[in-house]
């Protein structure tokens, strides 16, 4: 009975935003990418590896070199990666610098896609901080600072232009690596990585290509199609790209690039913990327990929750205190 009401609360809350989604993706049914369109960016992606995709600029002289700036506590920097959307061009970091005379780790906390408000992360940091952390917290594409003009926060981040959201996930992981590198010039002995649903994505994705101290990942993005077609969330972007033609075994062509379990973290799988949610149907748990299997046994946990509740952070939180 108490199994059967705690399903149906977090079903309702997951619906809930699971419409809120859906309703953007149909606001922006228009940017929907052709066939045509997917089929060369697909053929471009299937000859190279992901250490060629996710290179940095001193790798690939194509992309911009960051100039950083660093004014009170914000970090800017010229993103690797021009789009049509100039507010998208610079990269934002907030910088919570830890009081506490210390070799200075750092630990980069990532955001969930269209993540409505900063609050949340911000008391996060002061946690941190107050243990002789610093914190970075990135604006990922599109999302706060980022957010283009007439868009709403990160809706063009995941939408049925597949094309622009897997460069926006390679922009993440790029600025993302960037990050790291800052920190370790700055003098971080050791950098970490927690990242929430997309951010989650974003931080196992870069696992592959960083060494890190540690990496909780909560309800992290490991089934790309599913993600894409099969989702309560992506019901509006699937039938936007049936109708273009375009289909489920398509995503294969970018699967060495987008999933995660494609390549084996460069941290140690004991010093990576993933979380998931028993009623999530948007990061499934068998999907993340199958992730961390591929990973070499990546320790995983579970809490009683859709993908949209605190349970996860809360014991995200917990976790942390075994690396720290």
């Amino acid at each position: 009975m108490i199994r059967t009401f705690d399903h149906a609360v977090h079903a309702g809350m997951d619906a809930a935003m699971c419409a809120l989604m859906n309703f953007s993706q149909w606001r922006l049914r228009r940017h929907a990418v052709t066939r045509e369109r997917l089929e060369r960016y697909l053929a471009e992606c299937q000859a190279i590896d992901a250490v060629q995709y996710y290179a940095l600029p001193d790798e690939n002289r194509t992309l911009q070199a960051p100039e950083w700036h660093l004014e009170g506590s914000r970090l800017t920097w010229n993103s690797p990666i021009r789009d049509e959307y100039p507010e998208n061009h610079k990269a934002h970091a907030l910088f919570f610098k830890s009081d506490i005379p210390s070799s200075c780790p750092t630990l980069v906390l990532l955001h969930a896609l269209m993540s409505a408000s900063d609050i949340g992360y911000r008391r996060i940091a002061t946690r941190f901080t107050a243990k002789g952390w610093n914190v970075l917290f990135p604006h990922l594409p599109y999302h706060y600072s980022r957010t283009p003009r007439g868009y709403a926060n990160g809706a063009l981040t995941i939408t049925s232009d597949l094309v622009r959201n897997a460069e926006a996930l390679r922009q993440s992981v790029i600025e993302l690596r960037q990050l790291l590198r800052w920190s370790q010039a700055n003098g971080s002995s050791r950098t970490a990585l927690m990242g929430t649903s997309y951010g989650g994505w974003v931080a196992s994705l870069t696992l592959g290509l960083e060494p890190v101290d540690f990496a909780v990942l909560l309800q992290p993005v490991a089934d790309v199609p599913h993600a894409t077609f099969g989702s309560p969330a992506s019901t509006m972007m699937s039938r936007l790209l049936k109708n273009n033609g375009i289909f489920h075994h398509d995503l294969s062509r970018h699967a060495h690039l987008s999933t995660p379990a494609r390549r084996r973290p460069l941290t140690n799988p004991d010093r990576i913990t993933v979380i998931g949610g028993t009623h999530d149907r948007l990061s499934p748990p068998e999907s993340l327990r199958a992730l961390c299997e591929s990973w070499g046994g990546a320790r995983y946990l579970e809490v009683n929750q859709g993908h949209f509740g605190y349970k996860a952070m809360n014991l995200a939180l917990k976790e942390t205190k075994r690396y720290l």
